[in-house]
């Protein structure tokens, strides 16, 4: 085992490059990470908008933006779902809260690699101003999907946005993965090999297990991604064929023979379902903890807690082919796929019982960070009760190319996770920042948001089921989709005061920084060890005293203690369940 005299030798810095910019403090790291989501999810937010608009009112003559072509919507389609998906879901729960709070969770006092820490956030910057760049080069942003789906993605001539557009996505995808590559060795390092004194693997809270079991699913899913952007650069410039059979594009013939479009989506899918768990598993970390603090009782069922999130991760790489039931595969292969994604849905019921078995019978605190948490499971299980549907070839086949699925993965995936994000800044924003958010605000901001999350995107599966196509720019002129105009207009509007109401969550955010109310170092009564520091933590997170656990993660309402919540550091004459 490394020793942390070793590993963490450097000095608290003074200067402000140092200190900030090109920081080795995992705290630094995991703020930059942060901001740098939040600057992504408006960008994001904001290309959905005017996908939206567009959808409604075609004709539109936007301000800055101008009427939006069919080519325009879909190159919004494109950047909306890639930048989601990367930098917002992937980047904020992983590099974000847990690059701040693992080390400090497991009693250490910076992650393994503090250099490697830092390259990775820095790797990660250069990946997302090379996807804005697309929007700027000649041609403009792609339009193959954030799924990039060869031929289409593969042949520098198939349409517009297909020319520097497309190499600057892909290009933008492959240093993502290497950032994320070396973010999951740092991970799985840190929590194999720093652990304070007495801190088992079954003393681990569950977000230090959602964390790490997330970084081994990102060590072994990025990998294959990586490669499979190699090999489609490789295409597009110098006239490999792995991906493009004998085709013909605008009438040319074009200079490939042998590849198999087939091979980018089973490359593409076996990282893209497992990236399906690395968004949500943290966000379950996070639910977890919260239900537990706020119900004031021990989580429900902890080892079988953990065993989910296992069989989660495992499952996780067996299911990838349902993407792909449209794809002509073998009915017996389909069936296979099927069995295996209903399977996954075993852990998931098994986290969800215990979850409400965590609230049952609780003395519950309904609190900002608890409502997000309660609105999280809401959505998740919203969100998955439409997954079975899709498990199902026979229902998938035509419910596929429509809107629900649109409405399915933003529910699960999608905005379930950004609730995992909200609770954990209203959860942890006072050791981060040494203040409290504004409760009220904080309700307001819920509210809004859960009910326009709702109507956003529950109609989406009636829409699908009516045979709404998905992908395409507009529909008003369907006399078959006529019927759907209105829906789709509540919507819309649905959308635009659930993006406002984000707007009193940055107000709150940045104005609680500075006028805040001072937060006590452990303000929610809570157990894990980042809650026995100070607020904010020191350089070295415990000010050079290492802490040693005695207690598991959840000791609340212990019988004969003498209050309702025993830390990890107390001393082990302290009873415990």
């Amino acid at each position: 085992m490394a020793t942390t005299a070793t590993i963490h030798s450097h000095a608290a810095p003074q200067r402000f490059v140092r200190k900030y910019i090109f920081s080795l403090d995992h705290k630094v790291i995991g703020l930059q990470y942060y901001f740098l989501a939040l600057v992504a999810v408006f960008v994001g937010m904001l290309l959905s908008l005017l996908m939206r608009i567009h959808m409604i009112w075609p004709t539109a003559v936007l301000p800055l933006v101008g009427e939006i072509k069919p080519e325009t919507y879909l190159s919004l389609l494109t950047m909306h779902g890639t930048i989601m998906v990367f930098f917002v879901l992937t980047t904020a729960p992983q590099g974000g809260f847990g690059n701040y709070f693992l080390p400090i969770q497991i009693g250490a006092p910076d992650m393994a690699f503090p250099v490697l820490n830092m390259l990775s956030f820095w790797t990660t910057f250069i990946a997302f101003i090379t996807i804005l760049a697309a929007f700027f080069v000649t041609g403009g942003a792609p339009l193959h999907g954030w799924t990039g789906y060869a031929p289409l993605s593969a042949l520098p001539n198939a349409g517009p946005g297909e020319q520097l557009g497309a190499d600057l996505w892909i290009t933008s995808i492959a240093i993502f993965c290497v950032a994320s590559l070396m973010g999951a060795l740092n991970f799985i390092t840190t929590t194999l090999d720093l652990r304070a004194k007495g801190m088992t693997m079954m003393r681990l809270p569950l977000t230090v297990w959602a964390w790490f079991i997330t970084a081994i699913l990102g060590l072994l899913a990025f990998g294959v991604l990586l490669s499979a952007g190699i090999l489609l650069l490789l295409d597009r410039n110098l006239g490999t064929s792995f991906y493009v059979p004998l085709v013909v594009v605008n009438g040319q013939v074009m200079g490939h023979k042998g590849g198999s479009p087939l091979l980018w989506q089973h490359l593409f899918w076996f990282f893209g379902h497992p990236e399906v768990y690395i968004a949500i598993l943290p966000g379950m970390g996070v639910a977890s903890q919260l239900l537990s603090t706020f119900s004031r009782k021990p989580i429900f069922g902890y080892k079988a807690m953990v065993y989910a999130i296992m069989a989660i991760g495992f499952l996780g790489f067996m299911v990838w082919g349902h993407h792909m039931f449209m794809s002509g595969m073998s009915p017996y292969t389909a069936f296979a796929f099927s069995i295996m994604t209903m399977a996954i849905g075993v852990p998931s019921a098994i986290k969800t019982f215990n979850w409400l078995g965590t609230i049952h019978g609780g003395r519950v605190r309904f609190q900002t960070p608890m409502l997000y948490a309660i609105g999280f499971v809401s959505l998740f299980v919203s969100g998955g009760l439409s997954g079975p549907f899709l498990a199902q070839p026979v229902l998938d086949i035509p419910l596929h190319d429509t809107a629900f699925v649109v409405g399915h993965f933003h529910l699960i995936m999608g905005v379930a996770a950004i609730f995992g994000m909200f609770a954990g800044t209203y959860y942890w924003f006072p050791k981060m920042f040494g203040r409290m958010m504004n409760e009220t605000l904080g309700r307001i901001h819920f509210f809004i948001t859960l009910i326009g999350t709702y109507c956003i995107f529950m109609p989406m599966h009636y829409l699908g089921m009516a045979g709404q196509p998905r992908r395409y720019s507009q529909f008003t002129e369907l006399n078959y989709l006529h019927n759907l105009i209105p829906l789709n207009t509540f919507m819309t509007y649905a959308a635009i005061i659930t993006i406002a109401a984000q707007f009193i969550f940055v107000i709150n955010l940045f104005w609680s920084m500075k006028k805040g109310p001072k937060a006590s170092d452990n303000p929610w009564e809570s157990t894990t060890l980042e809650w026995t520091t100070a607020t904010p933590p020191p350089h070295d997170n415990f000010g050079g005293h290492t802490p040693v656990v005695h207690h598991g993660p959840y000791e609340y309402s212990v019988p004969g203690a003498a209050k309702d919540y025993i830390m990890q550091t107390d001393p082990a004459t302290v009873p415990s369940h």
